[in-house]
């Protein structure tokens, strides 16, 4: 077990947090499916960007039932350009298993909430602290941060002997009052003091507990995560039009677009004509559109290729294989590097070519 923080350090934190937290939507509510919506948006993703997708979609679905009610087709395409499109399909899942199991209502215990479709130990800690004010403990990259500061924990980011005492650390430090407003606090400090690379200890309310700073290593720690170099992904897609409308492929849900739509692609092009049921070939490539992804570099080369007579029987990795309105594409559930690609492959926007 971690050694007990300063009895000191708790206080002058949330007196901090009541003064100075930044006025978010999911703050104002004990709701758990607000708050839950807000912690799966928030992974990987900035709070400026999440506040208009969490106020639009929790206006679309104001609640666990509506959105447990909704096809996936409608919680992609509301998520459209958020990103990490597991967490949309997660999401829906789990909305699903506490209508069918728990009646609508999420269970208030970190325990429980594990056992749910996308709860892992951060989020369950999240939601059960937050909503249901129980002690449980959560480590983010934020929190991560600052107990690495304060406690002077060493090792990189992802070594699991430092993982495990920050674990440590985060279950001493929530035990007491409010250990919602707690977690809530110590990212906070994360997200806009104890910040990565020019830390602003002369602005925080607890520099003195910090051992980091007494020791002269605030820059320091923790150091620097060493991340591989992303993988190459190329895909060849089908550009195929018809009577104003284009060619798009469902994949089925999983993997890394899964329940996406998309120009059908395969990474080898002479299977194109084949994944269309057709043996015409394609013609002359229309450009290529590169993306950089968290671990990949995605390329997606275009290619024209005729409409076939009849659509084939959809074969992995697509569910459906569906001729869909020019005008309709905004609405879908596409990723960023699609998008761009349709840019290309339809520049008239709307005038598809017959």
């Amino acid at each position: 077990m971690a050694p007990a923080p300063s009895p000191r350090l708790r206080p002058a934190l949330l007196q901090w947090f009541d003064r100075h937290q930044r006025d978010l939507p999911w703050r104002r509510t004990s709701d758990p499916y607000a708050i839950w919506l807000s912690e799966i948006m928030l992974q990987q993703t900035q709070v400026s960007t999440v506040v208009p997708y969490w106020e639009r979609f929790f206006e679309r679905f104001p609640n666990v039932r509506a959105l447990a009610a909704a096809p996936l087709d409608d919680v992609l395409g509301l998520w459209r350009g958020l990103g990490y499109y597991s967490r949309a399909r997660l999401l829906h899942r789990a909305a699903q298993a506490v209508v069918s199991e728990h009646g609508g209502h999420f269970p208030p215990t970190a325990e429980e909430l594990r056992a749910l479709p996308g709860f892992g130990r951060y989020t369950a800690g999240a939601v059960a602290s937050i909503a249901f004010e129980e002690e449980a403990p959560l480590v983010d990259g934020n929190v991560a941060r600052v107990f690495s500061r304060w406690f002077a924990i060493e090792g990189p980011p992802g070594d699991k002997a430092r993982e495990e005492l920050l674990w440590r650390y985060a279950e001493a430090c929530v035990k007491g009052e409010r250990p919602g407003d707690w977690n809530q606090a110590v990212m906070e400090l994360g997200a806009t003091v104890c910040v990565k690379h020019a830390p602003l200890c002369l602005l925080c309310p607890v520099s003195a507990h910090c051992q980091a700073r007494k020791e002269g290593r605030e820059h320091a720690l923790p150091p620097a995560r060493r991340r591989a170099a992303p993988k190459e992904m190329r895909l060849y897609c089908a550009v195929t039009q018809k009577n104003g409308a284009v060619l798009l492929g469902r994949r089925e849900n999983k993997g890394l677009f899964g329940g996406l739509w998309e120009l059908p692609s395969t990474p080898v092009l002479p299977e194109l004509s084949a994944l269309l049921g057709t043996t015409k070939k394609p013609g002359a490539s229309l450009g290529t559109v590169e993306r950089v992804l968290t671990h990949r570099k995605l390329t997606l080369e275009l290619y024209p290729l005729p409409a076939p007579k009849k659509l084939p029987r959809p074969s992995a990795p697509y569910a459906e294989l569906k001729w869909q309105n020019v005008e309709a594409l905004a609405t879908l559930g596409i990723s960023a590097a699609m998008q761009a690609a349709l840019k290309v492959a339809l520049p008239a926007h709307g005038k598809a070519r017959r």
